[in-house]
């Protein structure tokens, strides 16, 4: 009996600690939302705002990048080494690239590319970059950041209603928009070079940002290789990958499949089939890490992964990687890593790019825990 109480007893206090700590958290929002947050409707959410924790910068204290200007290739050489990574947006026949040594620092870039108003986002703790369209309901959204984190995740908001957003999966989660969904752009994340190769006249996020940081220094030093223990997670850790892993994402009618890039390591090209739909995984080229050296130009060379469905020209295709190049045995035709023939019968034709994006483990799980890990892990 007394060995029930005492279990009983523990309980007790176990669940009064959660109770208070959640109106902790509760009660330090409150004070703060009287001061900084004036139009956000807190009684609209999504999620409990004990998920919700201060990561430490206050609302805009990581400064998002409002009037972003651009260099030219050329002249980006000059501070951007050939392998850093970047993120490259493609609309309307134009790309820019978004160099992750600038955004690490302002996570957020409000722009305006070829008329389509755009949020180019990276949250570094859960190495997510996402590119959204910022139009919602007619009216086009300005983003800061909030200077929380849920999961882990940058935690956004817009400057018009105030409500916050999960920059993961681009839901609102508190405020006016709370279930709301901002639609992604296809985005890829490649080297500087490859972008430079590609987009000879493409455009890249400058420099000249009106804010002094030291771009090119990574203040996550050896935050990829940390093991389980992800900055600011409290939920627990999925044991089907390590939760700094890299995962591929891949997203088609309804199912979510995750590619490690241990496989990708071995692997660098994948012919695949999910929900009925053929796709390609590309991961031949290299990219550095953001998040492993303190300098980023030195940090270690990863995949650069996309996916693709592999159709064009009204017929299935099927890519092998020799030596360094990608061909397709159908055509002979040649294949870019954004997707793009080259060389050969199918020149100028692009592949559709596939929903999903490169992430940390725990974060795509803590978000999406339904996703097949391919293939099947034995952890």
């Amino acid at each position: 009996m007394a060995s029930r109480l005492s279990r009983a007893a523990i309980a007790i206090v176990v669940f009064t600690a959660a109770l208070l700590a959640a109106a902790s958290v509760r009660a330090q929002l409150a004070v703060e939302d009287r001061q900084s947050w004036p139009k956000t409707d807190f009684a609209k959410r999504t999620v409990d705002l004990a998920e919700i924790q201060f990561g430490g910068p206050p609302k805009d204290g990581i400064p998002a990048i409002d009037r972003p200007r651009f260099d030219t290739a050329s002249q980006a050489r000059a501070w951007l080494a050939p392998q850093e990574p970047v993120i490259v947006l493609r609309l309307a026949g134009r790309a820019r690239a978004y160099p992750l040594q600038i955004l690490m620092y302002h996570e957020i870039v409000n722009d305006t590319f070829s008329d389509v108003p755009v949020a180019v986002t990276f949250c570094p703790l859960c190495n997510a970059s996402i590119v959204f369209d910022r139009r919602l309901d007619g009216s086009m959204l300005d983003f800061g950041t909030t200077g929380r984190l849920r999961k882990s995740d940058l935690v956004m908001y817009d400057r018009q209603t105030e409500s916050w957003w999960q920059q993961f999966t681009g839901e609102g989660i508190v405020g006016a928009h709370a279930g709301r969904q901002l639609r992604m752009l296809p985005s890829e994340v490649a080297s500087f070079a490859e972008f430079a190769a590609a987009y000879p006249v493409g455009e890249v996020l400058s420099q000249r940002t009106g804010h002094t940081r030291p771009y090119g220094r990574n203040p996550y030093r050896g935050y990829d290789r940390i093991g389980q223990n992800p900055f600011l997670f409290d939920d627990p850790v999925d044991k089907r990958l390590p939760a700094m892993e890299r995962v591929l994402a891949v997203e088609l009618g309804g199912k979510t499949r995750l590619h490690p890039f241990a496989r990708l390591e071995k692997q660098a090209v994948l012919n695949e089939m999910l929900a009925g739909t053929p796709y390609v995984v590309f991961a031949q080229a290299r990219v550095r890490s953001a998040l492993d050296a303190e300098r980023i130009a030195e940090g270690r060379l990863i995949p650069a992964a996309g996916a693709f469905r592999r159709e064009a020209g009204g017929r299935t295709l099927e890519f092998s990687l020799r030596g360094n190049e990608v061909t397709d045995a159908q055509t002979g035709s040649r294949w870019n890593a954004f997707g793009e023939a080259v060389a050969g019968p199918l020149k100028g034709m692009r592949l559709e790019a596939v929903p999903g994006g490169v992430h940390f483990a725990f974060a795509w799980l803590a978000f999406r825990p339904d996703s097949e890990i391919y293939p099947p892990t034995t952890r």
